[in-house]
C-alpha cells in the first residue's frame, strides 16, 4: 500500500488567490456600475417640515 502525497505548490496557491482577487474585484466593480446607469426615480420637489422648539426635550 503506498500513499502519494498530493499538494499543491505555494506558487500556485498564490497565483489561484490573486486571479479570484481580480474576478472578485471586477464583479463588484461591473454590479457599481450597472447600479450606477440606472436613472432611479427621485422626488421632484424638496421635502421640508419645520419642527417647533417647544416640542424638543432634554434628556440627561
Amino acid at each position: 500500500m503506498q500513499f502519494d502525497k498530493n499538494t499543491s505548490s505555494p506558487k500556485k496557491n498564490a497565483i489561484g488567490l490573486i486571479v479570484k482577487s481580480i474576478f472578485g474585484l471586477a464583479v463588484i466593480t461591473g454590479i457599481v456600475l450597472i447600479l450606477n446607469s440606472i436613472d432611479f426615480p427621485s422626488p421632484k420637489k424638496e421635502i421640508e417640515k419645520i419642527i417647533p422648539n417647544e416640542n424638543f426635550k432634554i434628556v440627561k
